[in-house]
């Protein structure tokens, strides 16, 4: 690995960081994502059946103690469950949107990396030419392999190195792209379940349960 970092040049040292940054950045979003993405149907079960009990600051309770925006949507109307129809609509759907920037946190850092390490390697192609005829220039008519291996070796190995790159950053931020997508439907069936539920489906609490 490190004769190939040599016989690549200094754009090695950029197609490198580059890797390093892909990884970490993938990998946190990786374990955030999965910490986001919860099963809506059990969650709402639970808190529809907390809060029909009469017990709304418990619901609260959980969904604080629940990561992910699914939970976070879920707070904020409870929070505002006393607000009309189209106002409690209007809060949820203003929470949504406050969650999907930080489920998309990185992910353009992520394509970012998968679009430009092929263009350093392109570049270092570029610089190992000019080497190349820089030695030919200055060694013709003789010109020997040896005088311009160095220039080839550094094409070919920058080349193939940002590639190598460039793919799996590329297949990393489509993966990390279909679980945002799967999340947000998720936030969105859960937005449409919790307003159906406070607007029409909660049983009443009041004087007339405390008797029965």
């Amino acid at each position: 690995m490190w004769e190939l970092m040599v016989k690549g040049g200094w754009i090695m040292w950029p197609i490198l960081a580059c890797s390093i940054t892909a990884a970490v950045l993938f990998l946190e979003r990786v374990f955030h994502l999965h910490r986001a993405q919860i099963k809506p149907d059990d969650f709402l079960n639970g808190i529809y059946t907390i809060v029909n009990r009469g017990n709304m600051a418990e619901a609260v309770s959980i969904c604080d103690q629940t990561p992910g925006p699914v939970a976070h949507m879920v707070r904020m109307a409870l929070l505002h469950s006393d607000e009309a129809g189209a106002e409690l609509r209007q809060t949820i759907n203003k929470a949504g949107l406050g969650e999907v920037p930080r489920l998309e946190k990185n992910l353009g850092g992520l394509l970012t990396v998968a679009q430009i390490t092929p263009l350093l390697g392109l570049m270092g192609t570029v610089i190992g030419l000019i080497r190349v005829f820089m030695a030919m220039e200055q060694n013709a008519p003789l010109a020997e392999i040896g005088d311009i291996s160095g220039g080839i070796w550094q094409a070919l190995v920058t080349t193939a190195v940002g590639i190598c790159v460039s793919i799996p950053s590329f297949a990393a931020y489509n993966f990390l792209l279909s679980r945002v997508e799967s999340i947000t439907l998720n936030m969105e069936y859960a937005a449409e379940e919790i307003y159906h539920f406070l607007v029409y489906d909660r049983t009443p609490v009041g004087p007339s349960n405390e008797t029965l």
